[in-house]
């Protein structure tokens, strides 16, 4: 590059191209050794990130997140409550709405489809057994409530002969 000094300053060109236009010689010579240390650089990456990689994987993986936790409680709750597990404030009486609870026992089960592998072995825990007491419960209501229908369909067939 050329230099000049005037007044007792030292004047650098730093253009990275010549008049004619050309690359000047200094420009290429370090494009060359950016290049050299770059390709070094991913090669000493690519032998630590096989390492890394198996080393994060059980780190995100253990990574337990409380909104998540909430919104399967809360989402639990409310399966529970439509079978009947809480009662209605205004009437005292359980309330039993198979059809809702089937709705948030579904939902469940696409989160934790949707998760799979995703979750920290407590939440995956946590959402098996919510789910598992659900679906039994559900399964419960619904054998009760069938035959409480059969038996008021039996005394109707009764009391009309």
């Amino acid at each position: 590059m050329a230099d000049h000094t005037e007044d007792g300053f030292k004047v650098v060109d730093r253009r990275p191209f010549t008049a004619d236009g050309e690359l000047r010689p200094e420009v290429v010579e370090e494009q060359e050794r950016e290049a050299k240390r770059e390709e070094v650089k991913e090669k000493a990456e690519m032998k630590r990130a096989p390492a890394e990689e198996k080393a994060a994987a059980p780190a995100s993986a253990a990574k337990r997140s409380p909104a998540f936790e909430n919104l399967i409680r809360m989402i639990g709750s409310n399966a529970a409550m439509v079978l009947g597990a809480y009662a209605d404030p205004n009437t005292g009486q359980p309330m039993f709405d198979p059809d809702a609870a089937r709705e948030l026992i579904d939902m469940l089960d696409a989160l934790r489809e949707k998760t799979k592998g995703n979750l920290a072995p407590e939440e995956d825990s946590m959402l098996m057994d919510l789910l598992g007491k659900l679906k039994m419960t559900y399964l419960e209501v619904n054998k009760a409530m069938a035959a409480e229908m059969a038996k008021v369909s039996a005394q109707a067939r009764g009391g009309k002969k």
